[in-house]
Order: structure tokens, then C-alpha cells, then sequence
């Protein structure tokens, strides 16, 4: 980097930055840069007078001194071979006459002849040419270069740095492109030739172009990739929050949290967001997806419809206990296509009857009229080029222009947003797009505009071979970071766990509104849907949809090949004679042998405790079997005593999972069997 800006350009700009206060301050600001030549003559000086001290009238050390004069000389002029002759030559010159007269002064004294005089014009002199060097060094005039010819050598000759910012591992660069001679898109033609000068990785030199000029951009440069490792996902980010906040996804390459937004946000001026997730087998696309989807389900007014007909559970299921309506085979994927044009018009007219524009966080409120709340809807569609190509190509362009005033974000996840997968207009419509590695730079224009592109995105570059790394191209993000390279979080099972049951209790149910437009239009494809239960708990999640007596009877045929068998009148006579037999007068007979049971016992009593109790209760447990010694429990050790703290054998095996993702229970490789972890091994840890 010092050979784009000095290093002392780099120092005096970042502390300009911090500011400084007074005129002393500020002269000693500048002054001391220039130094350095001054403080090396006088300690010359100061240095001769010890010397001569020591080594007057000594012949070995006149010797000794002229044969150190002469060899440290020579190093100069040798170390100085890798730099400009002007440079070179120059420090050798400075060497050589500072060496020979402390070797004069030493041995005569530095009073001795013309040595003093020597000392105060020549050591001044010397130092001036040393802060003249370094003034035309930093060209403030813009008269020179003053990269060190790197601009030049890449083709943006008579480019000037106007400005700079430096990180520990980001410089960003104003650059001023002659005006007529050079574009912004000749600067996006050299970011290849600018990352070989600079031996870096292809997508690690990037450039914003200037709104407001033509010839003007900004040059990007990350020597290092800070990505290389992965990052835990660090939890919640707005645990009961709105989905209006932003929800956090990754990291961006200099630490800033890369975030996306779904509902718009009429005083900042943005849309509601539809979303195109694009990405190759192994590119970390379907990670990407449920750390999204787990930071969404911690949110109180949002509803998440999922759709996956490729793979079914394999992706979402650690999610679906949270998700109202999971379609997962290709019916009741395309009834939840159906229900999702149905809703559209239905929250649009509730949203106008209570005078919204679009949907705000206080749509799901309770209304003035004390209604309850409608909440944000999300569709979410993975492996959705199976879904396009098994109804329409452009089967989610009318849900994806119309949704966004009714509430609603669509997201389409697929490998490929080729044209023979999904029409352009249904890609046009989605406006926003999260890239992950790709195999091709053909594929990445499928979801990345030119002028991304041209700023040095490179997708093509990862393939399969960063798992996590993207580019985040979406409503309410600077454009400056549409082509800065991101990590999605790493995301763990017991963390999707957690969030499924801890914020079970905040999330909202679906509306009557959306509910009642989508069991229309989807029929027991929705009113039927599957809810997966919640860990801990005793039944599936109660089912919120509406009852419905239309879908929920029997078809007509099925009347049809109904036939009930008639009552004969020979029946009528077998069962008449069978009462002959009884004479209801007669008494009845006494017992021969009284047979005497034990009484039962006495029941235990139950316990009732609060859940807050009850979990107290299980971890005295785990400490009681800690204390016995034991290393290895299974969720049976704890079975016997759930009955007495009033819990269900699925809140033990809950609480089980529970510890395990405290650190208290660590998973063994024997199914269901779990180790207890000492305190010491958290403390070792």
C-alpha cells in the first residue's frame, strides 16, 4: 500500500481525522515529519565530541574510523540498489559526507579548521535536501504521481488520488479521472491488471462509481481475506422484536454486519423486499436460508409460509415447528401458490379499512377498533426452480408485483435464475438478490446487474470452494457494499432448536383475514396443513385454521359406495325369542365365594410446579447424578420423576435438549445417550 500514498500521508490524514486543538499543536503536526534529518545531523554533532575524547592523536582509530566511513558507505550505496538511482545516490552522498567529517572531527576535534564551518552549513543543507525530497515526494500539486506509477502502469495515466481512508485491512481511494480522456467503466476494465500489480485476489480490488460525476470513483482495496474462517451465528439480534428491524445474516469482509430488510419503511423511502437466493450444490446456499429464516422466527409479527418439494425436511425441518403452513410436496406447494394470490387483495382491503398505505409494524396491533393485528407474511420458496418447473415460468410474477402494498415478501431459492428456469420477467420482479458462489461469470449476470459486476463482484471466482461467501444486493443497503463479499453465519442444530421453542410463545398466529382468503382458495390444502409439534411440549401446535365444513366432508361418491346393511324381520325374531328366555321376576342367585383385592395404595401426590419451578427441579436432578458419580444419563433417568413435577414425559425430553445446548449435556455416539459436563471442563475450556 505504500507505494499508492506514503506512509506519512497515511499518518497525518488519520490523525487529522481525530482532530487537534491550538496552533503549537498543529505546527508540531506538521513539523514533524521533517525531523528526522534535522535530529540525525545534531546527534552527529554531539556525537564528535566524546569521540574525539577518546580516540585523539590514536593512529588504530583514524584507521578504524576512515575504514567505517568508507564501508558504510558502500552498504548504502548496496542496500540502495533495489530503489530509484535519484534515491540511491543521493543516500550515499549524505552517508559519505556525514561519515567523514565525525571521522575528522574525532580525531582533530570538531573546533579544529574548517570543521565547524563545514558542520553548520552542510549539516543544515543536507537535511533541507532529505524535507524537499519528501515534500515532492507527496505532490500536493498533483503534478506528478504519486502511486509510484502504479496508475499508469494499468492504464489510468494522469488519474489523481484526491482522498483516502485507511483500515488495518481496507484502503479506500478518491480517485479524479482526467476529464474526456478516461470513464468510470475503463476504471472496472483495469480492477484485473490493479489485483495482479497488487497481488491480491481477483474480487479484492473493487470500485464504487461517483452518482454525482462521471469522472470520478472510488478504488477499494483488501489485501487479506478475513473470511477465510467461519463465524458462529451470534444469537438474535432483535429477540421479540419487529420484523421491521433488520435481521443479521453475516459479516461483511471488514467486520460490519451484513443485514437485509423485508417490510418497507415509508419515511426512509423503502420498498418491501421480494428476494432472489442464488447459488450452486455446496456453495452454502440452504445454510444461508435457515440462519435467515431462524433470525425471522425470532420476531413477534411475522408469519413464515415454506415451501420445499425437493427435499422436504431434509432443509427446513428443524424449523417447522415454528412455521404456520410448511408445503412439502409439489400439491400442496401449488395450494400454497394458489392461497398466496388469493391473500393479496384481502390484506390490501384490510390494510385500506384501517388506513395503511402498506404494512407497518403497527399492522399488527390491535386495531382502534379493537380487531386484533395482521402480521407480515413471508413466502419462502427453496429449490423453487422444481416448483417453476412443474407449474409456470412466470407462475410468481403476479404474487411478486402485487405483494409488496399487501404485507407480503416473497423469496425464490435456486441453484441457477437461468431463463430456462424462470422467466426474466418473475427475475425482474424480485429486485433483490443474495448470491452465493456460482460456476460460471455467466451465471452470476442471471442475478447480479452490469453494474455490480463491473465493480468487481466476482461470484464465479468461489464456486463450491467457499461454502458461506455472497454478495447482498438489497433494498435499504449502501450500493457501496453490493459488491463487498460476505459470510453468511454458521448456524447450529441446537441453536434452531432454541430459537423454535424459546420464542414459541411471542410469535403471532396467522390472521382471520389471510386465514379465511387462503382456506378458500387452497381448500384443506391449507385448512388440513400439517403443524409440527414443539419440542417440549405434549400435542402439536393447536391448529389455527378456520374449521371448515365445506372441505371437511365426505364427497359425494364416497356416499355412493356407502351401503348400510337393512334390519330383517328375522333379526327382529331372534332377538325377541332371546328375551322370552328372561323371567325379569326372578331373583337373582346368592354368591358361593367372595373374592377380597388388596386396596391400592395411596397416590404420590403431584406437585404442581410453574415451568420456571420445574426446570429448577431437573438441573437439582442432573446435580444429584453428577454428585453419584455418573458421567452417561438418557432422558429414561429422568422419566421416573416427571409425573411428580406435574410434566410430560415430551417437557423432559425437551429440557434434555435443553441442557444440551446450555453446555450442561454434551452429545455422546450412542443415540440417546448423553455425557454431563463437570464445571471444570467449562472452567478448562
Amino acid at each position: 500500500m505504500h507505494e499508492i500514498l506514503p506512509e506519512q500521508v497515511y499518518e497525518e490524514q488519520l490523525r487529522a481525522a481525530q482532530g487537534g486543538g491550538g496552533v503549537v499543536e498543529y505546527l508540531l503536526h506538521r513539523a514533524k515529519p521533517h525531523l528526522p534529518p534535522w535530529l540525525a545531523g545534531i546527534g552527529t554533532g554531539l556525537a564528535s565530541l566524546p569521540a574525539h575524547l577518546f580516540w585523539a592523536d590514536n593512529a588504530a582509530a583514524t584507521a578504524g574510523l576512515t575504514l567505517a566511513s568508507v564501508a558504510v558507505t558502500g552498504a548504502t550505496w548496496w542496500a540502495g540498489k533495489a530503489t530509484t538511482s535519484q534515491r540511491r545516490l543521493h543516500s550515499a552522498i549524505t552517508v559519505a559526507a556525514s561519515t567523514s567529517w565525525f571521522t575528522a572531527a574525532a580525531v582533530a576535534g570538531p573546533g579544529a579548521g574548517p570543521l565547524p564551518g563545514l558542520y553548520f552549513i552542510g549539516a543544515p543543507a543536507l537535511a533541507l535536501t532529505w524535507n524537499i525530497r519528501q515534500i515532492l515526494r507527496r505532490n500536493p500539486e498533483g503534478g506528478g504521481s504519486a502511486d509510484g506509477g502504479l496508475l499508469e502502469k494499468v492504464g489510468l495515466a494522469k488519474t489523481q488520488i484526491t482522498g483516502s481512508t485507511v483500515a488495518p485491512n481496507k484502503a479506500t481511494f478518491d480517485l479524479q479521472l482526467p476529464r474526456g480522456e478516461l470513464t468510470q467503466d475503463d476504471v472496472a476494465k483495469t480492477l484485473p491488471k490493479l489485483a495482479s500489480a497488487l497481488d491480491v485476489p481477483p474480487n479484492a480490488v473493487r470500485v464504487t462509481n461517483d452518482p454525482d460525476s462521471a469522472s470520478r470513483v472510488q478504488l477499494t482495496i483488501v489485501p487479506r481475506d478475513l473470511l477465510k474462517n467461519t463465524v458462529p451465528c451470534p444469537g438474535a439480534s432483535h429477540p421479540g422484536g419487529s420484523i421491521a428491524d433488520p435481521v443479521h445474516i453475516g459479516i461483511y469482509e471488514d467486520g460490519t454486519e451484513a443485514v437485509m430488510y423485508f417490510p418497507g419503511d415509508p419515511e426512509a423511502g423503502r420498498n418491501a423486499m421480494h428476494l432472489l437466493v442464488m447459488g450452486m450444490t455446496g456453495s452454502g446456499k440452504s445454510e444461508g436460508g435457515l440462519t435467515a429464516l431462524a433470525e425471522i422466527l425470532t420476531r413477534r409479527d411475522v408469519i413464515v409460509w415454506a415451501s420445499d418439494p425437493s427435499k422436504a425436511e431434509q432443509t427446513l425441518g428443524p424449523l417447522l415447528p415454528a412455521i404456520d403452513w410448511a408445503a412439502l410436496d409439489m400439491k400442496s406447494t401449488k395450494g400454497m401458490i394458489a392461497a398466496l394470490q388469493a391473500v393479496i387483495p384481502a390484506r390490501t382491503r384490510w390494510l385500506a379499512k384501517y388506513g395503511y398505505k402498506q404494512w407497518v409494524p403497527a399492522c399488527a396491533e390491535i386495531q382502534a377498533d379493537g380487531s386484533p393485528g395482521m402480521p407480515y407474511l413471508i413466502g419462502w420458496f427453496e429449490e423453487a426452480a422444481k416448483t417453476i418447473r412443474e407449474t409456470d415460468d412466470d407462475v410468481f410474477t403476479g404474487i411478486a408485483q402485487e405483494a409488496r402494498s399487501a404485507g407480503v415478501s416473497l423469496v425464490v431459492s435456486m441453484q441457477r435464475a437461468s431463463a430456462n428456469q424462470v422467466s426474466t420477467d418473475t427475475r425482474a420482479s424480485l429486485g433483490s438478490s443474495w448470491v452465493y458462489g456460482v460456476r460460471t461469470e455467466r451465471d452470476a449476470t442471471f442475478a447480479l446487474d452490469d453494474d455490480v459486476l463491473d465493480a468487481g463482484a466476482a461470484p464465479h471466482v468461489w464456486k463450491d470452494k467457499k461454502p458461506g461467501y455472497c454478495y447482498l444486493v438489497v433494498n435499504g443497503i449502501p450500493e457501496t457494499f453490493w459488491a463487498t463479499p460476505a459470510r453468511g453465519y454458521l448456524t447450529a442444530r441446537e441453536y434452531l432448536d432454541w430459537v423454535v421453542l424459546a420464542f414459541d410463545p411471542v410469535r403471532m398466529a396467522i390472521d382471520h383475514t389471510t386465514e379465511t382468503a387462503a382456506a378458500k382458495a387452497a381448500g384443506r390444502q391449507f385448512t388440513q396443513r400439517t403443524r409440527y409439534p414443539v419440542p417440549g411440549t405434549d400435542q402439536p401446535q393447536e391448529d389455527t385454521a378456520m374449521p371448515d365444513t365445506t372441505y371437511n366432508q365426505i364427497e359425494d361418491d364416497e356416499y355412493e359406495d356407502f351401503e348400510a346393511e337393512p334390519i330383517t324381520d328375522e333379526v327382529d325374531d331372534e332377538y325377541d325369542e332371546a328375551l322370552d328366555d328372561i323371567d325379569p321376576e326372578e331373583e337373582l342367585p346368592h354368591p358361593r365365594q367372595v373374592i377380597h383385592f388388596a386396596e391400592r395404595p395411596p397416590a404420590a401426590p403431584k406437585i404442581q410446579l410453574s415451568p420456571a419451578q420445574a426446570r429448577h427441579a431437573m438441573e437439582e436432578l442432573l446435580d444429584e447424578f453428577e454428585a453419584e458419580g455418573r458421567t452417561i444419563v438418557r432422558p429414561a433417568d429422568f422419566m421416573e420423576h416427571c409425573d411428580r413435577h406435574g410434566r410430560s414425559r415430551s417437557w423432559v425430553s425437551g429440557q434434555v435438549a435443553a441442557f444440551v445446548i446450555a453446555g450442561r449435556l454434551a452429545e455422546t455416539t450412542e443415540t440417546g445417550e448423553y455425557r454431563i459436563v463437570r464445571d471444570d471442563e467449562d472452567e478448562a475450556a
